[in-house]
């Protein structure tokens, strides 16, 4: 399957994308990500106002195939929630990129950027585990 990967976001090994603004990050799973899960019915996500550190479980997916964590890519504060998905979880799956973003968060530790993928890394990564 061909997946898309714009090149304008910074991934993770366990397959959340980051699209970087300033202080601020939008993070959603990616194209490869929901195609994994199959059809996303339920979404169960933080609350506005929580902090976590990187690589903490801060909610979780259930699709029709199992039911999956979400894990927080960069330490920071949630600051918005997609409401949209309370109602429309699948918005992952037909629009990973943008109806489906997760949250926003305010990041407070920069440097843990400097450890996320380029499109070309994440591209390599899902190629070596056979996936594309």
């Amino acid at each position: 399957m061909n997946y898309v990967f714009p090149s304008n976001l910074k991934y993770t090994k366990s397959h959340e994308w980051i699209k970087i603004e300033t202080e601020m990050a939008i993070i959603g799973i990616t194209d490869y990500a929901q195609d994994q899960l199959s059809d996303i019915v339920y979404v169960n996500l933080p609350q506005v106002g929580d902090f976590f550190e990187k690589g903490s479980v801060i909610g979780e997916f259930e699709s029709v195939k199992s039911v999956d964590d979400f894990y927080m890519p960069i330490s920071g504060k949630i600051v918005e929630i997609n409401g949209k998905l309370h109602d429309n979880p699948d918005l992952i799956n037909s629009s990973p990129y943008e109806e489906g973003w997760i949250l926003k968060v305010k990041y407070s530790n920069p440097s843990e950027l400097d450890t996320v993928l380029s499109v070309k890394q994440y591209q390599k990564l899902i190629e070596k585990n056979g996936n594309q």
